[in-house]
């Protein structure tokens, strides 16, 4: 007989089927950033500006439905919206653009996160901490200083995780669908 916690864990993980599909699509994602990383993050950067613009659109038509925060609502769905307009009018500059954007936001990342792991190794939290916390702050320089490696880069370090984690997702799905076949005793 299943207890309530584990019908409560059945109902709150997700489909194996749609596991499946998410990491079917993570591998081919992954896979062309791999193999054309250029064109692909062309294309990544055309469905970014469509969703931008679609999402601009939706942000201001939900103001009407829910006038709580209209303002931001309407600020938001308007930078959405502009966003999307340019990115779509300008898809190269913004294939080139965005990835230096996202760049800087890693390194800056990486330096801050860097320093919290020295203030966390001088509390106590050991030398491993500390040693990584230096070569985050390392890392972080050298893609802020020099981001036109990170850009070099992006693609496949994406196109790396998004294949791994897209077969670890196609992995984990059939566990799940083994799992949820099993009769429960």
């Amino acid at each position: 007989m299943a207890t309530t916690t584990d019908a409560s864990m059945r109902e709150t993980t997700f489909p194996w089927w749609l596991v499946l599909l998410e990491g079917i699509f993570a591998a081919i994602l992954g896979i062309l950033l791999l193999i054309e990383p250029a064109a692909t993050v062309v294309f990544l950067v055309q469905v970014l500006g469509f969703y931008l613009l679609i999402e601009g659109i939706l942000r201001i038509s939900s103001m009407f439905m829910d006038t709580s925060l209209w303002g931001l609502k309407l600020s938001i769905g308007i930078l959405g919206i502009i966003a999307g307009i340019v990115v779509l009018n300008h898809p190269l500059l913004s294939a080139i653009a965005i990835p230096i954007y996202i760049v800087y936001l890693v390194g800056f990342l990486a330096i801050i996160e860097g320093i919290i792991g020295l203030i966390h190794a001088f509390q106590g939290g050991g030398v491993g901490a500390g040693l990584l916390g230096i070569l985050a702050i390392i890392f972080g320089l050298v893609v802020v200083l020099n981001p036109l490696i990170g850009v070099v880069a992006l693609p496949f370090v994406l196109g790396g995780f998004m294949l791994v984690g897209g077969i670890a997702a196609i992995a984990t799905s059939f566990r799940l669908r083994s799992s949820s076949a099993a009769p429960l005793t």
